[in-house]
């Protein structure tokens, strides 16, 4: 059954101590918003749709605001505040409205008498199916609060990972970009000035000028062809990785075999297997159904398949540790720590180690790669700059030396 559309109202009342209150709410009619605001004692005077604005420019939730909502609340319910004021509470602090209005939100269907985790999964783009099913799980064995402080130290760590990759994937393509841009305005601006003083000179140009001045013209001729086509490119791969599924595995493996990168992208894909596992099964979650939340966590085709493979063996009867080890995909110290856990009977101890130590190789892993690509790059942009800075300047130098 499809859910009611709701609609945002503005509303005007009086509390039972007669001071004048108004609010917003999210509601299918004014008649259920009226109902809600006596249940909690206001009498309405005024309830009327909230009149949207011509241009939309909502501030995107992203999930590093999730993982702090979630620990704010986990933090609430340690200190004993009960749900629906932790609601209010963390809205207030909030500067992201359109995350004030995703809290709002999910505050009104519990004080409506929904759960937590079912306000949750009415919202899919911000809440998984792992968050809300950990959600629901704490709520039925009345821990939400330290079910809240275990997916909020989940997401952290999970963000954490991300914000590593980024950065050892985001500063040489940045540096990238910048050497291209450079290099393009100099051919396109700079060189074809020194070319209209050179045409004076009267006599040959070096090689090396002349290989410059001819990749100028080529530039100044076809400057929007090549812009054109790095937009198409772009574009055309991104579509290709979201609507391609045989494209978007095929990128994920090629990943795994970049030289250095391939290593960061392999011990994050570790760490998150191990981090999603130890925080599922750590919250009471079947085996298998927590192999399912992995599997779509993963972040890589080849071992989501992988995991899948696991699930399968898991469910006929054989051991995790043996599971794993048949795909031959995963590292040897994981393996064993598995085996100890499943022996020792804290499995989910032993994966949240194992998850520690890659999380710790990522980052590693990640000041290593840019202390090696700096002065990598640095030189590349002195010999793109400087090249074409000694192939204008040869000329002269060869001119005063014939004089």
């Amino acid at each position: 059954m499809a859910a009611a559309k709701t609609d945002t109202f503005v509303w005007q009342g009086v509390d039972k101590q007669g001071r004048k209150t108004r609010g917003e709410l999210n509601a299918p009619s004014s008649a259920i918003v009226k109902a809600h605001l006596r249940k909690q004692g206001i009498a309405a005077k005024n309830v009327k749709k909230k009149a949207k604005p011509l241009f939309s420019s909502k501030k995107a939730i992203k999930p590093a605001d999730i993982a702090i909502f979630t620990r704010q609340m986990a933090t609430m319910l340690k200190a004993g505040v009960p749900l629906v004021q932790s609601f209010d509470i963390v809205a207030e602090g909030v500067e992201n409205p359109t995350m004030q209005e995703l809290v709002t939100d999910i505050k009104n269907e519990v004080a409506s008498g929904g759960g937590f985790a079912v306000a949750c999964s009415k919202h899919p783009k911000y809440f998984d199916d792992l968050f809300c099913s950990l959600i629901a799980s704490g709520e039925s064995s009345g821990t939400l609060e330290l079910m809240l402080d275990r997916v909020a130290t989940y997401k952290e760590k999970t963000e954490a990972l991300k914000a590593k990759i980024k950065k050892a994937l985001t500063y040489p393509i940045a540096v990238i970009v910048v050497a291209v841009v450079v290099t393009s305005i100099l051919l396109i601006k700079v060189v074809p000035q020194f070319a209209a003083t050179f045409e004076n000179f009267g006599s040959d140009l070096p090689a090396f000028t002349k290989m410059v001045v001819s990749m100028s013209e080529w530039m100044q001729a076809n400057w929007y062809i090549l812009l054109g086509a790095a937009v198409i490119f772009s574009a055309a791969f991104g579509k290709a990785r979201e609507k391609s599924k045989p494209f978007s595995d095929w990128v994920d493996k090629m990943m795994l075999k970049i030289p250095v990168v391939g290593d960061i992208v392999f011990n994050s894909v570790i760490a998150r297997f191990s981090r999603t596992l130890a925080t599922t099964f750590g919250a009471g979650v079947p085996l298998v159904d927590a192999l399912n939340s992995v599997a779509g966590a993963a972040g890589n085709a080849v071992y989501s398949k992988a995991i899948i493979q696991i699930r399968d063996d898991v469910t006929t009867g054989q051991t995790l540790y043996s599971s794993i080890k048949f795909t031959n995909l995963f590292p040897s110290m994981l393996l064993q720590m598995v085996s100890i856990g499943e022996e020792s009977g804290s499995l989910d101890d032993m994966l949240d180690k194992v998850a520690n130590h890659y999380e710790d190789a990522v980052d590693n892993a990640v000041d290593t790669l840019t202390s090696l690509l700096e002065p990598f790059i640095m030189s590349i942009l002195g010999v793109m700059v400087g090249g074409l800075m000694i192939a204008m300047y040869l000329p002269i130098f060869m001119l005063g030396s014939a004089i």
